[in-house]
């Protein structure tokens, strides 16, 4: 601990003890200050100015140290000064109080408590910055949870200390002013509890509703201001109109129509958005043709003797549209409008809060969802433009294979693209500004996607940045590449680059401008924990609001946004993000769902590692994938799933049954109890259970146990 909040420690604990030993209490009692009255208003006309200031410092003394007795003084005061002074001196020395050991608190702990404890309060944290005051305000005006504790752990929260004080003076002064009235009659005063009666307790309670109104108030008064300057229509047209008919936007429409609500969605280009055409499908596609050809060329360590005589990449591209055409109907405009949805193609555009038009026509809706997804980056480095950059969206229209490829980007769909053109014959460069691929991951996830992708041929490039492009006359390009680990230059020749550097939200063109719809740094626009724009019946889902650039997340939040618009003047639902997986589908698979290492290091949670080797499973030996593991966080002590990493074949299927225990809370001994079929590659996840009980076996017990054996013997 730091010396300067050991030395204020020592101090608080040493004023505290010697309250205690010297058995100062007994000078607080109700009995000794009724005794003691008169003496006491005699010695205050005798010095006037010595007893106010005396009373005072006592008072913020015994606040600021959580000492009992803070009623008592309140009552002695009234009834040694009068009811107008005492209040004035109670209700500043109680708020000084409060604040010095609301900053005591502060001061010593809250770094250990944020630090030890930060992810779980999290959630209170946000709470607490966007209504902190309406919370201690009405803490304060309902004297029923000890003020002394409202003190001590509104210091661990981030509420401003000017805040704090501020509301306390405002919030402490109904029930002050009701000791201070009671004190003036201090004789007639037989017990505490008679002065905070049950009328009493309701009235304050009533008093205590006081700042929901004001929150109402307050947020009907934003309301109106947002919504200025735009005429809301008399009735609808649709209850809802979705703009974007990707993962997000087709969920929500669904959902909306499932309820028997109007819903219109509108699509300027084709149904299934990004996912479906250019791609989840297509490059899972890529990926099962780049298997394929794999599985040939390692079929000789299986005893079968295989070869390639060559690949037909117009084929593999044509089979890639045909999977895109065959997965097509899920998601087709036939399909919605049977569904209920009115489906729409043309360019939207958002006119007001509650009108929308499209292809001429103005749609009147009571709520808007945004679902508009994201475009690849595309940076502006010199010469990229003239060499004709594809990305994950243009690249499905190749119709030549590359003979040497580049990849910018070291992430998922970098790692993706850069395994299957390899494995098709590609010869591949992947180039990675960071010191690992997939740097979101664990160091040692990353490393074993990174080792197979150096093995099979990829020359994976980290630390290096593309500086400049430039074409040559062999009908090849050139890239020059910072080294950033050793300070050179190194050129990279190629015939096709794909840029994977990230997706930006598609944010433009279609009236966000008009109504000033506030962005995030990162360019997605603003959304709260309802899925809510700043205008409350425009919500925004997936790509284009981000946090997580997923399809399964996008649908994820479809439901929220589309429950909440329909639904939230009865009951609004907030986000949860807890426990959502995500895939990487190279070979071996990288998948995860809830916390890594990383992200329990940079938020300061204690956790225990657990690690399960794939090669040891007797059904990735008999299919020759027995390479990888899977790696669960919990806490010490506990077989609660804080995080699951898993590092093999099909590791998003593995996924599955740890993200259900994590849904549902159950921890690692459920999924030891469960029987799996053998041999499987489910069994991992028993085996990982396995390895958490071999080191949280009651030591003791055993030992017992071990004894009872040994008696047994003898018997």
């Amino acid at each position: 601990m730091d010396k300067k909040k050991l030395a204020l420690l020592i101090v608080i604990v040493s004023l505290i003890a010697s309250w205690i030993h010297f058995d100062l209490g007994q000078y607080l009692t109700l009995d000794f200050i009724k005794q003691e009255q008169s003496a006491l208003q005699a010695k205050i006309q005798s010095q006037p100015i010595v007893a106010y200031v005396s009373y005072f410092a006592i008072y913020v003394l015994a606040t600021a140290l959580s000492l009992p007795g803070a009623a008592i003084l309140t009552l002695l005061a009234a009834a040694i000064f009068g009811f107008w002074p005492s209040l004035i001196i109670v209700s500043f020395a109680s708020t000084i109080g409060a604040t010095l050991a609301f900053l005591s608190s502060r001061f010593i702990l809250r770094d250990w408590v944020q630090q030890r404890f930060g992810y779980r309060l999290k959630t209170i944290n946000q709470g607490i910055e966007q209504e902190g005051e309406f919370y201690l305000l009405t803490l304060r005006l309902i004297p029923v949870f000890p003020f002394f504790l409202i003190n001590l752990l509104m210091g661990l929260t981030p509420i401003k200390t000017r805040t704090f004080y501020l509301i306390s003076q405002l919030g402490m002064l109904p029930a002050t002013a009701i000791f201070i009235n009671a004190g003036t009659q201090l004789s007639n005063i037989e017990s505490l509890r008679g002065i905070v009666s049950t009328p009493v307790l309701l009235s304050l309670a009533l008093l205590g509703t006081f700042p929901l109104i004001a929150k109402f108030i307050v947020n009907a008064i934003k309301r109106q201001k947002v919504y200025q300057g735009f005429q809301k229509p008399r009735s609808f047209d649709q209850n809802l109109v979705v703009i974007g008919a990707g993962a997000g936007g087709l969920v929500s429409s669904y959902i909306a129509a499932a309820v028997k609500a109007e819903v219109t969605l509108i699509e300027r280009h084709k149904m299934g958005g990004d996912c479906l055409n250019t791609g989840c499908v297509p490059s899972k596609a890529l990926i099962r043709a780049a298997h394929s050809s794999h599985e040939i060329q390692q079929a000789k360590q299986l005893g079968i003797n295989a070869n390639i005589e060559a690949i037909d990449f117009k084929a593999v591209r044509q089979r890639v549209h045909q999977v895109i055409a065959d997965i097509e109907p899920h998601d087709s405009i036939e399909r919605y409008t049977k569904l209920g949805v009115n489906c729409i193609q043309g360019d939207a555009t958002i006119v007001s809060p509650w009108q929308v038009k499209v292809n001429d026509k103005i749609i009147t809706t009571r709520n808007i969802i945004i679902a508009t997804g994201a475009s690849p980056l595309l940076p502006n480095i010199t010469g990229l433009k003239a060499v004709n950059p594809l990305t994950s969206d243009t690249l499905w229209q190749l119709e030549q294979q590359p003979q040497k490829l580049l990849i910018l980007g070291g992430g998922p769909i970098g790692c993706e693209l850069a395994q299957a053109f390899n494995r098709l014959g590609t010869s591949v460069t992947l180039v990675e500004m960071a010191e690992q691929v997939l740097n979101r991951e664990d160091n040692d996830a990353a490393s074993v996607i990174r080792n197979k992708l150096t093995d099979e041929g990829v020359n994976v490039l980290l630390q290096h940045k593309a500086v400049s492009f430039k074409a040559t006359s062999n009908g090849y390009h050139l890239v020059q590449l910072n080294d950033l680990a050793n300070n050179q230059t190194v050129e990279v020749e190629f015939d096709q680059v794909i840029v994977a550097l990230g997706r930006v939200a598609n944010t433009q063109g279609f009236g966000l401008e008009t109504l000033n719809i506030e962005t995030t740094p990162k360019g997605t626009i603003k959304v709260n924990d309802y899925l809510q724009t700043q205008y409350p019946n425009i919500y925004a889902v997936g790509d284009v609001a981000g946090p997580f650039q997923l399809t399964h997340a996008a649908a994820h939040q479809a439901w929220y946004a589309s429950v909440n618009s329909l639904f939230g003047a009865i009951k609004k639902f907030k986000t949860d993000y807890s426990v959502l997986p995500a895939v990487t589908y190279t070979s071996p698979e990288l998948a995860r769902v809830g916390l890594n290492e990383k992200e329990a290091q940079a938020q300061g949670i204690e956790y225990k590692i657990y690690t399960y080797d794939i090669a040891d499973l007797d059904r990735a030996i008999t299919d020759n994938t027995n390479e990888g593991f899977i790696k669960v966080l919990t806490p010490p002590n506990s077989d609660k799933i804080l995080g699951v990493t898993i590092v093999g074949h099909h590791g998003g299927e593995l996924l599955a049954e740890f993200t259900l225990a994590m849904r549902h809370k159950l921890g690692l001994n459920k999924i030891l109890s469960t029987i799996h079929p053998y041999p499987t590659m489910s069994e991992a996840a028993k085996y990982t259970a396995g390895v958490w009980k071999q080191h949280n076996a009651p030591q003791k017990l055993l030992s017992l146990v071990q004894r009872y054996h040994q008696w047994m013997r003898k018997q």
